[in-house]
């Protein structure tokens, strides 16, 4: 078996190959050295991987390239490819998500927007409906700024398309991007007034299985939930975590009932619970979490995982992977059960991506 993890970071993009089952990688050069890649994504839809990358030059501003090689070379375009239109007022200052699906590409950007292309990424335009939203007036950024960080076409149905960002919380369209609606009932925002706003909530990320596609989770600047019924209420699942603040929320790809998190003490003390590296595993879809640590470190981590910073393959069983902002990105070939070292030493982790391939 043949996987590839896709590494961004503050400093460049990093490639780890695996042809021996997950057990050995071995990792590239850095590219796109002293860039800041947000986010990156592997199509493998076509008769080859195409690899995408949003790659941000502090002096060249925001561009998305592209491999159809597995990073040996790379498409980097004469034209912007992502652009908001002229009379929107605005500039694109960061692509904080790609997602190919079926013939699509689709591109959630700073300042909060979603951009579609129907080229393989060579042109996007404007969801406008969105952009037009009435809320827009009341979307305010978080910490990290002011962005749609999170982009989940519907597997089956090429109308439906849930997005969520910080902070304004989560909208999602069922016909086409022709209308948006907020999507926040049950989710809190205690720096709003009311216990349960219709938006303006700050969410960190949210995930969806596509094994059963009603059923979403989401974490939150304060709060982890599951909703049951696509998105229409949310219901606290934070109940057997050690702590309700993080960035990270993974979904398996195929077991309905199974997620990962990573969870800090809060969001004054940005660090693991007693500086213990663990990833929390719920198999009763939040019911009850295990904490899981078996080749992670036990002491001194204060580090912290971000909203993008962990993902699955498509293996069976499913390989989880997580990158640390200081650098270390650990695999586990068995759900989780086992971790061991895929990198280490490298700059601030900012998202990965893995694929068989």
């Amino acid at each position: 078996m043949d996987v590839l993890l896709a590494i961004g970071t503050r400093k460049g993009l990093w490639l780890a190959r695996s042809r021996d089952g997950r057990r050995s990688w071995e990792l590239s050069e850095p590219q796109f050295p002293m860039t800041d890649v947000h986010a990156v994504a592997i199509d493998t839809s076509g008769s080859s991987p195409r690899l995408f990358a949003a790659v941000t030059n502090e002096h060249f501003g925001p561009t998305l390239v592209t491999s159809d090689d597995l990073g040996v070379t790379w498409d980097e375009p004469d034209h912007a490819p992502i652009a908001f239109p002229a009379d929107t007022g605005a500039a694109l200052e960061g692509v904080w998500q790609i997602v190919p699906r079926e013939g699509v590409v689709y591109a959630g950007v700073e300042p909060s927007a979603l951009f579609r292309s129907v080229d393989g990424g060579r042109t996007f335009e404007l969801e406008r409906a969105l952009w037009d939203h009435p809320h827009r007036a009341n979307w305010t950024p978080g910490g990290g700024g002011m962005m749609i960080h999170t982009v989940i076409p519907h597997p089956t149905d090429a109308k439906k398309v849930t997005v969520a960002m910080s902070t304004g919380g989560v909208y999602r369209t069922e016909d086409g991007g022709a209308s948006w609606n907020p999507a926040n009932h049950g989710v809190t925002a205690d720096f709003l007034p009311g216990e349960f706003p219709e938006y303006g909530q700050c969410v960190h990320k949210v995930a969806m299985n596509a094994a059963r596609p009603e059923r979403y989770f989401l974490q939150n600047h304060g709060g982890v939930y599951r909703s049951d019924d696509d998105t229409a209420t949310w219901k606290s699942i934070a109940g057997g975590l050690p702590g309700d603040f993080g960035f990270a929320m993974l979904s398996h790809p195929r077991r309905p009932d199974v997620i990962y998190n990573f969870p800090l003490v809060a969001d004054a003390l940005r660090f693991p619970p007693e500086g213990r590296c663990r990833v929390y595993r719920s198999e009763d879809a939040g019911e009850t979490w295990t904490g899981l640590s078996n080749g992670l470190p036990e002491g001194g981590f204060f580090s912290a995982v971000m909203r993008d910073a962990m993902c699955a393959d498509d293996a069976d069983p499913a390989g989880i992977y997580f990158g640390s902002r200081s650098g270390e990105v650990w695999g586990s070939p068995d759900e989780g059960d086992s971790w061991h070292s895929v990198a280490e030493h490298l700059p601030d982790v900012f998202c990965v991506r893995a694929a068989v391939i």
